[in-house]
């Protein structure tokens, strides 16, 4: 990315402001350092960005299917708006949720495969990531459906409520923990060791990282940033072992290859994020940064077929995005179109929104 060409102590602002977003805490400092910079920095950043964007879009190589897809967490949210982009680029794709997700596959049969030529297949089934059973009766009803997994996304995961440690019951901290983080790793251990036994392929796991990644406080969600910090080491592990193995021990050469990465969605309008959201949160940073489903999945999908070397890392909210979000909100005074100024949720007419003020996608 090119450097646009403003005050450095505004886009240092800017960028201690994009970095505070993995703890949904922004300094009103940074705010108004922000609003400061104003309309012809405002210009210089979009060339670049513009300039930046169009770089890398024009860098992301689309595969032909090269093996079908699995999505944990899949019954909605952004996991069901992956698995629509996926069968549209004709792969077959098997979903998955502790939920039932029969009406979610033939949402996504209607929309993205019936007279869709070339459209791939979708298929459907339970699964409690956090049982390693259940995990292993998933992976045996991929490899039935799917002949060859290609991608195989760990999207599943729960917040467990925002309120502070000492007020969580200690089963719901459990049930973060066994969800997002023993999940992962039960499900990564079966994307694995179905991978390596695929002659001449190449499989790629995904891992799906989220606020407290970075490190900085979560507070209200303890248990879900203690969980989330804890995968881009995982994924680090991992990648060290399948690329260089474990010291004293032989390597073991399989017929496939396996690749481990990271996945962030961002900020992502969902039941995850609203769920007992305030209306401050909900002004920023959600009004700001956080996109719907649709949107996510058709950045990142495309990025996710591009990538080829282990140990990568595919986001939606990259630096670029956050800066060029700040600008046209606080320089701009671009309104949200999901958010009031009161913080409510907008809604659309015609649309359907739980009691959080999420949107049904179908």
């Amino acid at each position: 990315m090119r450097t646009p060409s403003f005050a450095p102590a505004a886009f240092a602002a800017l960028l201690a402001a994009a970095r505070a977003c993995d703890a949904f805490v922004v300094p009103t400092s940074s705010r108004s350092q922000v609003a400061s910079v104003g309309r012809t920095a405002y210009d210089a950043f979009s060339t670049s960005i513009s300039a930046s964007t169009t770089t890398t879009s024009t860098s992301l190589s689309m595969s032909m299917p090269d093996g079908g897809v699995v999505v944990t967490g899949a019954a909605g949210g952004v996991g069901f708006a992956y698995a629509g982009e996926f069968l549209e680029r004709g792969y077959d794709v098997v979903i998955c949720d502790v939920r039932d997700c029969k009406a979610a596959a033939k949402a996504l049969e209607l929309r993205h495969c019936i007279d869709k030529p070339g459209a791939g297949k979708i298929f459907h089934t339970k699964c409690d990531v956090s049982d390693n059973k259940s995990c292993a009766k998933l992976g045996e009803f991929a490899k039935k459906n799917l002949g060859t997994v290609g991608y195989w996304i760990n999207n599943a995961g729960v917040n467990g409520g925002r309120r502070a440690l000492m007020e969580v019951p200690v089963e719901q901290v459990e049930l973060v923990v066994k969800v997002n983080l023993l999940g992962t790793l039960l499900c990564t251990k079966v994307a694995m060791d179905i991978m390596a036994e695929q002659t001449g392929v190449t499989g790629h796991i995904f891992n799906t990282v989220g606020s407290g990644v970075k490190g900085g406080g979560t507070p209200g969600y303890a248990t879900y940033g203690a969980t989330k910090r804890g995968l881009p080491q995982l994924t680090a592990s991992l990648v060290k072992e399948l690329d260089e193995g474990v010291q004293g021990y032989d390597r073991k050469t399989t017929p496939g290859t396996v690749q481990v990465h990271s996945l962030s969605p961002g900020m992502v309008f969902t039941k995850l994020l609203l769920d007992d959201s305030t209306p401050e949160l909900r002004k920023f940073p959600f009004g700001v940064l956080a996109a719907q489903p649709e949107e996510v999945a058709a950045d990142l999908v495309p990025k996710i077929l591009a990538q080829k070397a282990n140990g990568g890392s595919v986001e939606f909210l990259t630096t670029d995005r956050i800066l060029t979000k700040f600008f046209e909100r606080f320089v701009l005074q671009k309104k949200s179109e999901y958010i009031d100024d009161d913080g409510n949720v907008i809604k659309v007419p015609g649309e359907q929104y739980d009691e959080t003020g999420v949107r049904a996608l179908y």
